[in-house]
């Protein structure tokens, strides 16, 4: 069973995203962190098979979350879905790649339901599922 890490300071949106998630791969496992300090707590706790993290957020941001995990050799699937400008999202997800790691999507929010069934079915091939 794949488990999936979602990252997100606003509770509903963490939610939503949970359960469009939930409903399109209702065999993976969620854990839910709303930030970074609780993302970081669960990656030491239960490596995750895919990060799915907003970019902002208070304290350590998403950039920061992409840096660490770069540091910590993270080889695993990073999907950024963020409501920042589409330039922005780029600029993060080529980092996220200049960083060495497994940089999918990312998506904008709000999440639109074909974009993200596009992308799990892109991850299928790298989660065992």
């Amino acid at each position: 069973m794949s488990r999936i890490l979602l990252v997100d300071d606003e509770p509903f949106l963490l939610e939503a995203l949970h359960m469009l998630l939930r409903r399109q791969r209702p065999e993976w496992s969620f854990r839910l962190a709303p930030g970074s300090a609780e993302a970081l707590d669960a990656l030491a706790e239960e490596p995750a098979d895919v990060v799915v993290s907003d970019l902002g957020m208070p304290g350590m941001d998403g950039v920061e979350l992409l840096r660490f995990l770069a540091d910590q050799d993270y080889r695993a699937p990073v999907l950024i879905v963020s409501g920042f400008d589409r330039r922005v999202l780029e600029s993060a997800f080529r980092l996220g790649e200049a960083l060495g790691l497994n940089m999918a999507g990312p998506l904008e929010k709000p999440v639109r339901l074909e974009a993200l069934e596009t992308l799990l079915n892109e991850l299928k091939a790298s989660l065992d599922v």
